[in-house]
């Protein structure tokens, strides 16, 4: 092969000292990005600056690519994605990788990638960051206190938990930090003060993956938090603003030692003398800019003035001058002009040293064509004269491609990286993983890069997050989010009050409790070991739930009803299942080959919960029972694509799908959504909808009958008798909570019969009660797509200002707005408002009751950035996705429900960029307190993927419902959500045994209650985190293997160092439990002076272990009763103790060896 390494651009090495000015013109593709690489093997250190955000991923892909086998890696300096003088800080996310690039900037820049705005903006001195960045080493000595203050000083937040960059907790011998630039946090082992052990781990599990010999800690902020630069700070805001400075709630949160949101906007302040970009940049660089760059520079300097004005009249918040927190334009143009410059896209003669490349050629994959790849394949035919490496996005991929090639014969070899390709005199034809979406062709220069955009079109990449799926049970069982006052259900004693944990030495013996106070002044005292007799109370608001005597009637009669209740509705329940069952289904599957084509268009990576859900889905559809599943997912996490797949399965055995959506808009997105990723495929997709005339409905009524049309789209229009199918094989219902009573139960039928899917962001409490029963699947996917962040919420006061500001905010970095107004009869006099308040900005109005045709150009309007704010009803809720809509207002949000309020909220934070919603309500007073839980419950739960919490707050704030019925009260209420469900579960379980034995009680099937006498909890020394520690206690206690117990004890030492007597006796205690519940035993009491074993009539232990414990060892053991076994002899000690009961539990065990058994018995007679 003739291509040994990059070629260079030009065979003269240009001298450092020399500078030039030269202009390359216009480079498509990855093509830029290679001549990159070349200037800086030719001439060292070069610096890009980037247009865009999209442009500076994309170089650093592409450079990254090129000079893969080189040292230092491209860096990437990325701005706050902050409007300035803004009130909210950067993403900590931002920030740490900020940091990161400045230090490696002074430490091993070869190229750098720079955002324009930042060449402008004023830094952190170089210095500051050094000095403040220190090593720590395995086998080196670290003071625990000293430690502690240098990360505080250093920007470190103590936590309990560590999941974000900049925070850090100490626990006895073990300190959790996740350092600045980190892609995991770190986890350090003392012995006394030598480093044993350096770690990482996953903060999501927490669980330790992986050690190393060192670790690097940064500056967790741009700016020094110590007493010193508060000092600093304090001195300089003097100098800068007049005025009293205490009338800032900047300067008294900073005197205080508090850094507010928007602080960055004042890092100057910090320092004597703050620096720039050019402070951290190699002198004898070459720059590479784009040809407008001096535009670039002037736009930023113009927005950053713009803002300065809007809030100089801010007198707690005062902005700083421009001059003080950014360089002029004019000053960064010259700085840049004085060293070698490339200006890129220029317009420059054929004369030019650099070719130019106008545009990439494409080879598309036509699907309904007898060779897809025919284009391809013609290429890399003539691989001889122009050698070509595709690059495929994932190893999976890679194998597909070797396959096709081989399929024609052609001589394929795979390859690490470019290097290794261009390195390979003989290659032809390769194929390498890389990130590349840009292909590469420069004729004579370089081998051919084909990319897979090349073929299928543009693609959004997104890093698969492998990582715990969510369990939908877990989260409403928790009963760690319990706060103080918060009802709380016993199994035995009813609903009481939670008070919290309590240490209690009793007898001698030190113990952990959970506190319940009842009716009448009564306080239970539950040790922790038992959590598992308790359970949140979900069924109401907490306010109104029942409150229990202890000792008293009431809850046994609650008990009665609830258990007849749950017998009754699993009944119906289980006939709506068998009429199902009775009906044989039909198995759909589909060539593999086909599916792979068809999801090769998905232009997303998928997320480990969607792939979960879609795979579940596809065994469904192969299953002989009809299924009937539901996926809740966030909005914008990607329900659509799982009904895609589905409906791709269903509609290639030749069986029709109906879509059902709560709205005309969201049919209309649909059926464009559908059109598209179905266009390349024999098959007819139909809208109802009220924008068509009579007459093309008639027509798409009678395609359906006939069989004409596969997949047909609409509101519950589609529900109503004139629309008959010919073959219909799958519903699919999107948002089933905004369908009426009446929809309901023509869709309760439909399950009875076809396939039914259903899709939610926020299921109701119904929905969400029948999923946990066990009648229905459910699929959660709660993992985000790459780079979406959470929405930032607040809930105020109606304030134009307020109004005005989030608009501005918004606008400024060319978003769009929507302003949510409820009331139909006064939306234009609001738009009238909002027009006053911002003359500049374009408005429009979108409602329910305007002409059809009307309301579909507005919102194409919106959705095209024709106009800049919206004000509408909830006729978005179930709209069309607007990525540039960033911002929500939602006028009188107390008059909303919670389900409504987020899938309202969802509308933003479509794209990457931080997304805001303001909440806006009358006075306090006017509020009533449930729509005050409501509001608080949306502005506590911003967190990406909360919809399935939120559905189970609204189950504590609404009440649970009955299943099948209407009714938001009953037996559910009186003995929680939690309770009722595991009624229902046992119902149907026996019920489904198909045998005519009565009814049988939860209580029947309890776990061993185990009593040895001994302390078993989690010291609060140890783990000081009472939320953490009742977290851990209910997983304990879930817990049904001892095979899991073990793992369990493994993450626990783990995370917290070794563990403490106490808590070794409360995995022991757990562990003799699982034993004696699968052995049949009721009870374990063991005390100094003996105790005993009660049997249920049903035990399963071994008689012959029963029988030598009562002949051969008679001194300690007798039979007092057919069901109890008395033991008796002196066991003071609790560690003999704990030894003496599982010798017994292994003495009676049927399962274990002869040969175990026996030595079991030798270690006793010892």
């Amino acid at each position: 092969m003739i291509f040994l390494s990059l070629p260079p651009l030009s065979t003269q090495r240009i001298p450092p000292t020399q500078t030039f000015n030269k202009r390359w013109p216009r480079r498509a593709g990855a093509a830029l990005a290679f001549g990159i690489a070349n200037l800086s093997i030719e001439n060292g250190p070069t610096i890009v600056v980037a247009r865009t955000p999209r442009e500076h991923q994309l170089l650093l892909d592409e450079v990254g690519f090129f000079l893969e086998n080189s040292r230092p890696k491209p860096l990437f300096f990325s701005g706050w994605e902050c409007l300035p003088y803004d009130r909210f800080s950067p993403h900590p996310e931002i920030v740490s990788q900020r940091i990161a690039t400045l230090v490696d900037l002074k430490t091993e820049a070869q190229i750098v990638i720079i955002a324009a705005d930042q060449l402008l903006a004023r830094l952190a001195p170089p210095e500051f960051l050094l000095s403040n960045s220190f090593k720590l080493k395995k086998g080196g000595a670290l003071d625990p206190q000293a430690f502690r203050s240098r990360l505080s000083d250093s920007g470190y937040l103590s936590v309990s938990r560590v999941i974000s960059p900049g925070e850090f907790a100490v626990r006895g011998g073990i300190i959790d930090v996740y350092p600045s630039g980190s892609e995991k946090p770190f986890r350090i082992d003392l012995f006394g003060n030598e480093i044993e052990k350096i770690r990482f781990f996953d903060p999501e599990s927490q669980k330790s993956v992986g050690e190393t010999d060192s670790l690097s800690i940064l500056p967790a902020r741009e700016f020094p938090t110590d007493q010193n630069a508060i000092d600093r700070f304090r001195a300089n805001y003097r100098r800068t603003f007049s005025g009293d400075p205490q009338n800032s709630i900047i300067y008294r949160d900073v005197s205080q030692g508090k850094f507010p949101s928007g602080i960055e906007f004042y890092l100057p302040l910090f320092f004597s003398h703050a620096a720039t970009i050019f402070d951290y940049l190699p002198e004898q660089a070459t720059w590479v800019v784009p040809d407008d760059f001096e535009d670039l520079l002037n736009s930023e300097w113009a927005t950053l003035n713009d803002r300065y004005l809007q809030f100089s009249y801010d007198q707690e918040r005062p902005p700083m001058p421009p001059g003080e927190i950014s360089m002029a334009p004019r000053e960064v143009v010259e700085r840049i002009e004085s060293k070698s410059v490339i200006k890129t896209n220029s317009d420059v003669s054929n004369k030019s040293e650099i070719k130019a490349v106008t545009e990439v050629p494409v080879y598309p994959v036509d699907h309904q064509a007898s060779e897809p790849f025919l284009t391809l394949i013609n290429r890399v035919k003539k691989s001889k004269e122009f050698p070509i490496l595709v690059s495929a996005e994932s190893a999976g991929r890679a194998e597909t491609f070797l396959d096709l090639f081989r399929s024609y014969n052609l001589l394929v070899h795979e390859y690490s990286s470019w290097h290794g390709f261009v390195s390979d005199r003989d290659a032809q034809v390769g194929i390498c993983v890389s990130p590349l979406d840009r292909g590469l062709c420069i004729p004579d220069e370089a081998p051919e890069v084909v990319v897979e955009s090349q073929l299928y079109g543009s693609k959004k990449r997104q890093n698969k997050r492998r990582g715990r799926s969510s369990d939908p049970e877990a989260i409403i069982r928790s009963i760690a989010e319990l706060k103080p006052k918060d009802p709380i259900v016993h199994i035995d004693h009813g609903v009481g009050r939670y008070e919290g944990l309590k240490s209690l030495s009793i007898d001698g013996k030190l113990d952990e409790f959970i506190v319940v106070s009842y009716k009448g002044g009564g306080k239970l005292y539950i040790p922790v070991f038992n959590i598992g007799v308790l359970s949140r109370y979900v069924g109401g608001d907490s306010d109104t739930a029942p409150l229990h005597t202890l000792g008293g009637e009431q809850w046994e009669k609650a008990r009665s009803r609830a258990r007849k209740r749950a017998y009754d509705v699993g009944a119906e329940l289980l006939k709506t299942q068998a009429l199902r069952t009775l009906r044989v289904g039909k198995s759909l599957t589909v060539a593999e080959q086909q599916y792979l084509a068809f999801t090769s268009e998905f232009p997303f990576e998928e997320t480990i919960d969607q792939e979960n859900a879609i795979e579940a889905v596809r065994e469904d559809l192969g299953a002989n029972q009809p299924m009937d599943r539901l996926i809740c997912g966030d909005v914008g996490f990607g329900k659509t694509e799982v009904a895609l797949r589905a409906t791709f399965i269903v509609s290639s055995n030749n069986q029709q799908i109906a879509i059902l959506t709560p709205t005309t808009l969201l049919a209309q997105q649909h059926f464009e959504t559908f059109r598209d990723r179905f266009a390349n495929q024999p098959i007819r997709v139909a809208c109802l909808s009220r924008f068509l005339s009579k007459s093309q409905i008639e027509k798409i009524i009678i395609d359906v009958r006939n069989g004409k049309i596969d997949i047909l789209i609409g509101t519950h229009r589609l529900l109503q008798k004139d629309i008959t199918f010919k073959a219909l094989g799958l519903v699919i219902i999107d948002e089933e909570h905004r369908f009426g009573v009446r929809q309901k139960e023509q869709l309760k039928q439909m399950r009875e019969e076809v396939d039914v899917l259903t899709l939610t962001a926020t299921p109701i409490p119904r929905t969400l009660n029948i999923a946990l029963s066990g009648i229905r699947s459910i699929s959660l996917i709660s993992t985000p797509p790459a780079g979406r962040v959470s929405i930032k919420t607040s809930v105020q006061p109606y304030s134009k200002s307020i109004i005005k500001e989030a608009c501005l905010r918004e606008l400024h970095r060319g978003g769009q707005v929507y302003f949510l107004h409820n009331e139909v009869s006064s939306i234009e006099r609001v738009s009238e408002t909002i027009r006053d308040l911002l003359p500049d900005a374009n408005i429009q109005v979108a409602h329910g009751q305007m002409q059809s045709g009307k309301l579909e150009t507005v919102m194409r309007d919106f959705y095209h950035q024709r106009f800049d704010i919206l004000v509408c009803s909830t006729i978005i809720e179930s709209g069309i996705d607007v990525p540039t809509a960033n911002t929500i207002i939602i006028n009188r949000a107390d008059r909303f429900g919670l389900a409504q309020l987020h899938q309202l909220r969802g509308r933003v934070g479509r794209s990457k960029h931080q997304a805001f919603a303001f909440l806006l309500t009358p006075e306090q007073e006017a509020i009533t307190e449930t729509a005050s839980r409501r509001l608080a419950a949306i502005e506590e739960l911003n967190e990406l993927g909360v919809g399935f919490a939120l559905a189970n707050q609204d189950l504590e704030i609404r009440g649970a419902g009955e299943l099948l019925g209407e009714g938001q009260s009953g037996a559910m209420e009186e003995v929680g959500f939690t309770l009722y469900t595991d009624y229902l579960n046992r119902a149907i379980r026996d019920l489904s045994d198909n045998s005519l034995k009565p009814f049988q009680d939860l209580e029947a099937n309890r776990p061993t209650d185990v009593e040895l006498g001994v302390s078993a909890f989690i010291p609060s020394d140890y783990l000081p985190d009472v939320h953490t520690r009742l977290v851990l206690y209910q997983r304990i206690s879930n817990l049904a293997e001892t095979e899991d117990l073990h793992n369990m004890q493994l993450e626990i030492i783990d995370r917290f160092g070794v563990l403490p007597p106490e808590t070794k006796m409360l995995f022991n205690l757990s562990r003799f439990r699982l034993i004696a519940s699968l052995l049949g035993i009721a009870h374990v009491r063991l005390g100094p002076n003996g105790g005993s074993f009660q049997f249920n009539p049903d035990a399963q232990v071994d008689s012959q272990g029963l029988s030598y414990l009562l002949n051969t060892k008679r001194q300690f053991f007798q039979m007092i009763s057919p069901v109890k076994l008395k033991i008796s002899g002196d066991l003071s000690d609790t560690d003999t103790r704990a030894d003496f009961c599982e010798w017994i539990l292994e003495t009676l065990d049927p399962q274990r060896p002869v040969q175990e058994w026996t030595e079991s018995l030798q270690r006793l007679n010892q």
